[in-house]
């Protein structure tokens, strides 16, 4: 999916409010930037829970090869019991290292061999045949490490009483399959692209070979012996057990239409259980790398699975510097975390809210900080002292596309960035030009022209630059005016309609035209075209198109129908004509 605000989200993560300092996770969760010499803004986690509408939080600490404590914050369901280290949530894509320990148990007992083509295997379904796959053939080692070259990154799930697909269906994307069909669109090999599509041909594969459904084989072969005695990939979950599983939430606190989303594709995505038994799995790994335990893994097949590979992945977790092992997870409704280092120390975080990923992110950088894990620490920078004229100079109203004003105020010698609506948000001068926020990984830069007068700045962001023009207070008013008018009026952009058709079919082509795009929109669909263009391809032809209003960054919003389905659009076009931001909603 496309990021429906590209520069206007960014922009406003970044102004959060200043806070006491405090001692722990609980009390002081750290920002992603520390400044040198400077006690940090910190947040207490009760109220970064509620700020993010995320009810739970279930956690397991490993220390020492051994869970040294499972602690719980908040409640399974608003209004409801709260959480407890038994209560179920969804692992996701965390779901995908878990799975591997299945293909690599079978590899080392010489019933696959990872780095045979796949097809060899799948007997009542093949990987297609295309241009990539003529040069070279699909892989285990591939599907398992995001390099075989395979689409669709990961899946929408399915509102509990509605049609399921079977597995094949998923496979070509036939309906009742709400996802792209799985296709080799790179040689196998050639590059790292993440595919939830790539772990769905791997359940394929192992119920091919073994003859056992999914989830029975996986309780077999894994997590029976591991002891994740509360883990089920199960989709859905047994009637029996749904008293035990935390409800799911979306990033404004509403609950999910329906309860947790089902996702029968089980490899990539479909793990239910706790922190405690996910801290299991990880401690397993780090015991059968030392050869201590090997329930399911050799110590040399531990090994071959945690060998760093194309965008430091290895054969089902990421890999860090520094001897971790790691992986996210994002379901509708769920986020979670596994960490893990080769020698005993981990954490594992799950929480019921969309935005759990801040959360997370939060408590396992804080985590990080007291017990010196370098690969997730906060980063550390200094700042240099600059004259109260130069700062000054800096001070004024900077354009960002069509919409979004920033003002950039000095406050008692420190510079600040505020828009409209928002709380102001320091930024730190690493030298005279250069500047950086602690909130994100990011920074701004100002330009000056030839007179030395500060006429531009470019925001960095993580995923990209947003340029900003310097306007004055007059035309900065002007902007607001021009935003306020059009979201009470609800005018159609008589430019958005065009280009929204054109960008659906570039999209369904597979060819978009990025001279017609903002740079933060080009590079977030250069990114993500080969899953854009299998979801549009998916939705066949486009019937109709309707208008249906402006939202609050001044974007218009229309509906579309396909011959396949429904689903509502946002695009913003700026006064270039070229399309600023766009994406489903």
């Amino acid at each position: 999916m496309l990021a429906r605000r590209v520069l206007a989200v960014s922009l406003f993560a970044l102004l959060a409010t200043q806070r006491p300092a405090a001692a722990d996770y609980e009390t002081a969760l750290l920002p992603p930037v520390l400044v040198k010499g400077e006690t940090p803004h910190t947040v207490p986690l009760a109220e970064r829970m509620a700020q993010l509408h995320v009810p739970g939080v279930s956690m397991a600490y490993i220390h020492d090869g051994k869970i040294a404590w499972a602690r719980t914050y908040g409640v399974t369901k608003i209004g409801g019991p709260a959480v407890t280290p038994e209560t179920l949530f969804q692992a996701a894509s965390i779901s995908k290292p878990v799975a591997a320990l299945a293909v690599l148990h079978l590899a080392q007992d010489g019933k696959l061999d990872l780095d045979r083509d796949v097809n060899s295997y799948l007997k009542s379904w093949k990987v297609p045949e295309t241009e990539f796959t003529a040069r070279k053939k699909v892989t285990l080692r591939e599907l398992l490490s995001h390099t075989a070259g395979l689409t669709v990154h990961g899946f929408a799930g399915y509102e509990r009483g509605t049609p399921l697909p079977n597995l094949t269906q998923m496979l070509d994307g036939e309906p009742p399959a709400n996802s792209a069909p799985i296709r080799v669109e790179a040689e196998p090999g050639s590059r790292w692209r993440y595919s939830g599509g790539g772990y769905v041909v791997t359940r394929q594969l192992l119920e091919d070979v073994t003859g056992i459904p999914f989830p029975k084989l996986m309780q077999d072969l894994v997590l029976g012996p591991i002891g994740m005695t509360r883990s089920s990939y199960e989709q859905p979950l047994p009637a029996e057990r749904r008293a035990e599983e935390a409800m799911a939430y979306d990033s404004d606190g509403k609950e999910i239409a329906g309860g947790p989303h089902i996702y029968p594709e089980m490899a990539p995505d479909g793990l239910w259980t706790t922190p405690s038994d996910l801290a299991r799995y990880a401690i397993e790994v780090q015991k059968s790398l030392t050869g201590k335990a090997n329930h399911v893994l050799s110590q040399p097949m531990t090994r071959e699975m945690l060998k760093p590979g194309q965008n430091n992945w290895g054969l089902g977790p990421e890999i860090e510097p520094g001897g971790f092992f790691w992986h996210t997870g994002g379901n509708e409704g769920f986020r979670c975390e596994l960490i893990a280092s080769e020698n005993g120390e981990g954490v594992v975080i799950m929480t019921n809210g969309d935005q759990g990923g801040d959360l997370m992110a939060e408590i396992s950088r804080t985590l990080a900080h007291d017990h010196g894990w370098s690969a997730f620490e906060p980063a550390e920078r200094e700042t240099v002292q600059l004259d109260k004229a130069v700062m000054q100079r800096y001070a004024g109203y900077y354009r960002i596309g069509r919409y979004t004003i920033a003002e950039a105020t000095l406050d008692q010698g420190a510079l600040y960035l505020k828009v409209p609506g928002e709380a102001k948000a320091r930024i730190y001068p690493a030298s005279e030009r250069e500047w950086f926020f602690t909130d994100i990984n990011g920074g701004a830069t100002f330009n000056p022209d030839a007179k030395g007068t500060e006429t531009a700045m470019m925001v960095h962001f993580p995923h990209g630059d947003a340029p900003a023009r310097r306007i004055d207070a007059a035309r900065a008013r002007q902007v607001q005016d021009e935003l306020a008018t059009k979201i009470k009026s609800q005018a159609q952009d008589p430019a958005s309609e065009a280009a929204l058709r054109r960008h659906v079919a570039e999209l369904q082509a597979g060819e978009p035209d990025y001279s017609k795009m903002a740079s933060g929109l080009a590079e977030v669909v250069r990114d993500q075209l080969p899953d854009l263009k299998g979801t549009m391809q998916s939705l066949g032809p486009l019937k109709s198109i309707t208008f249906t209003g402006v939202d609050e960054d001044g974007g218009d919003l229309y509906k579309l129908t396909f011959e396949h389905g429904e689903i509502g659009w946002h695009i913003l076009v700026d006064l270039r004509g070229k399309t600023e931001s766009l994406g489903f909603i």
